[in-house]
């Protein structure tokens, strides 16, 4: 073969890796964002990312689009290694085009994520674009919707990231929405159906960009980011940490690490945590740190709906889905947020094999006319539903109250929790004291010629009687009454029981989950 075309072939790859030049790559920079190929860089596993496509090139003639013809069309992508696993990828490049979707650029994402679902591996989206090539008219439009298709087919199938790096607008995020996660950049990157000036033509709303679809707005307001990330370095170790925990697809199980933290290490302090005050708060993160591997939790969603607590953790080496009632918001109620929140990663959790720990402190449902007109009734079954369609391993522990229909939806043994442990501090009941005495007793406390001191009594012998976790104990509603210091051992021994655990669902195309 003549040198000639070795040089030729060269020469263009060349090309390709310089994206949309010299200057507009400083730009990239000028702007704090690295290029598509930098974050490809710090993804994967070194020397381990194959390009594929690098050579693409739209087809457009119009608008003098056959003049401005790049390689590669605004998007890099194929296959790396991450932790020692494959990856497929795709990363949008800003510096061509702006990172438009073309009917090519389309083609590309959609190759690689046929190929992580033939391949059974992760498919890592990388967003940073203007959103569609505007020149191409339906046809970018077409290809976004062969994108959507794919995320919705494969979902379930192969876990699908969706890093936001950049702009990402109008039709461009419902990809990003129907993969499991999202994680966003504080202060360069931005995600909304329409953007500050279309919404000051219709509403007269006066919004900036980052007010309305920023980082910070999607994390705590929205609940549309999982994570928002403080700068794109930080972005990336998180979606490698996550993936830490993940199989790579539906048939695998999550990764086993050997585990070099005692399973029997029993921490006194977890004993007193618990306020002998029972309205009184705590963190429930104290909890988890002190039960899981390492104390190393991976929490999910951190921002958004804080009273109830999802991520990642290990116990005994095993990767566990870990979801818990927070006491220290909202005094642990359910309410819409949290119940969604709580049902989208319980889901992602049974589809991809990671059994599921409850931690369980919950006085019951958020009242309220926001929460009832909210659709309160139908998003906490969204909860339920998810709590009673899962096939995993499902193990809970509740720490203190688990009042009315909230005890239930929290993984009760009703809805096929696998193993239900209860602290001493349990208070099992349809609902507190101080609410049951003035229904059960309300004709005797007026009527009693010192109504407090009657209520108070009253109080006082339904504390005795029923706050606590024995009634539930003897009728094997909970498996077992534990030290808390013993939560640690219960749960690994419990997940080794659990670990060729087979259930099913009856046959159906789907269930019709109250969305």
């Amino acid at each position: 073969m003549s040198t000639r075309k070795i040089e030729q072939l060269r020469k263009l790859k060349a090309e390709a890796l310089l994206g949309g030049g010299v200057d507009r790559i400083k730009a990239q920079h000028e702007k704090g964002k690295l290029t598509a190929r930098e974050r490809i860089d710090l993804l994967c596993d070194p020397d381990t990312f194959e390009e594929i496509d690098m050579l693409v090139t739209h087809r457009s003639t119009a608008f003098g689009l056959d003049r401005q013809k790049i390689l590669g069309d605004g998007v890099v992508t194929g296959h790396g290694k991450v932790g020692g696993r494959l990856v497929f990828i795709f990363s949008q490049d800003f510096t061509i085009f702006g990172g438009s979707l073309s009917e090519a650029h389309g083609e590309k994402i959609c190759k690689v994520m046929d190929m992580a679902a033939r391949m059974g591996a992760p498919v890592i989206g990388l967003n940073d674009s203007g959103g569609a090539r505007v020149q191409e008219g339906v046809v970018s439009l077409g290809a976004y919707a062969d994108i959507f298709l794919r995320n919705t087919l494969y979902s379930g199938v192969i876990p699908q990231i969706s890093a936001v790096m950049g702009p990402c607008a109008g039709g461009a995020v419902y990809s990003p929405a129907i993969t499991d996660f999202i994680f966003m950049v504080k202060k360069t990157s931005y995600m909304f159906v329409t953007g500050p000036k279309v919404v000051k033509t219709v509403t007269h709303e006066e919004v900036t960009s980052e007010e309305l679809g920023g980082a910070v707005t999607h994390a705590t307001k929205s609940g549309v980011a999982h994570f928002a990330c403080h700068g794109e370095v930080d972005c990336i170790a998180r979606i490698k940490k996550l993936l830490s925990f993940i199989p790579q697809n539906n048939l695998e199980d999550p990764p086993f690490i050997e585990c070099t933290d005692d399973p029997r290490r029993a921490d006194a302090d977890i004993d007193t945590l618990i306020p002998d005050d029972a309205n009184k708060p705590y963190d429930i993160k104290d909890v988890i740190h002190k039960v899981v591997d390492h104390a190393d939790f991976f929490e999910v969603h951190e921002d958004f709906a804080p009273n109830i607590v999802v991520g990642f953790a290990r116990l005994g080496g095993q990767s566990v889905g870990i979801i818990a009632d927070q006491p220290a918001h909202l005094a642990g109620c359910l309410d819409i947020n949290s119940s969604k929140k709580g049902a989208r990663f319980i889901r992602f959790c049974d589809a991809f094999n990671i059994p599921l720990i409850t931690f369980e402190d919950v006085p019951g449902f958020l009242p309220g006319t926001d929460q009832e007109w909210g659709g309160i009734i139908t998003n906490g079954a969204k909860l339920l539903f998810a709590y009673c369609e899962a096939t995993v391993p499902k193990i809970t522990v509740i720490t203190r109250k688990a009042y009315g229909g909230a005890y239930d939806v929290m993984n009760s043994k009703h809805v096929r929790g696998d193993l239900n442990f209860a602290w001493p501090t349990a208070e099992i009941a349809v609902m507190g004291a101080r609410g049951a005495v003035e229904i059960i007793f309300s004709k005797e406390i007026k009527e009693s010629a010192d109504p407090e001191a009657t209520e108070k009594q009253k109080i006082a012998e339904f504390e005795e009687k029923f706050a606590n976790p024995y009634i539930a104990a003897e009728r094997g509603y909970v498996d077992d009454v534990i030290e808390p210091s013993q939560t640690r051992y219960k749960l690994i021994t419990g997940l080794q029981m659990l670990r060729n655990k087979v259930d099913h669902n009856p046959k159906k195309k789907h269930g019709n989950m109250p969305l």
